[in-house]
C-alpha cells in the first residue's frame, strides 16, 4: 500500500501543480471546455493514463466542466501516486 504524505509534503507538492487544490484528503481541479463534446473528449483521454497507472480519478461532468478528484482510497488520503497522476492529467489537452 502507498504511504500517506504528511501535511507539509502535500503543501509542498501542490505548489508545483497549477490549477490544483487540496480539500481534505483529496486533490481537485476543474477544467472548462467550449462545450459538452469537448468535455467528454477530454474525459476519454483520461482513461488510458489512469488504466496504465492503475490509479483512477473520481470525475464530475457538468456540461462543459470536468472536475477531477484524486485520493488513494486504500491508504485513506493523499500519496505520491495522487500527485503523479495529477501531473500526468495536467499535461492532457482538450
Amino acid at each position: 500500500m502507498a504511504e500517506l504524505l504528511s501535511d507539509a509534503e502535500i503543501q509542498e507538492k501542490v505548489k508545483s501543480l497549477e490549477g490544483w487544490t487540496v480539500e481534505g484528503k483529496e486533490l481537485h481541479t476543474t477544467r472548462q471546455f467550449k462545450d459538452f463534446v469537448e468535455a467528454i473528449a477530454f474525459v476519454n483521454k483520461i482513461v488510458e493514463p489512469a488504466e496504465a497507472a492503475g490509479h483512477h480519478p473520481d470525475l464530475g461532468i457538468s456540461y462543459n466542466k470536468v472536475t477531477i478528484s484524486l485520493t488513494t482510497h486504500d491508504a485513506g488520503g493523499l500519496t505520491a501516486n495522487d500527485f503523479e497522476m495529477a501531473q500526468t492529467l495536467s499535461q492532457l489537452s482538450a
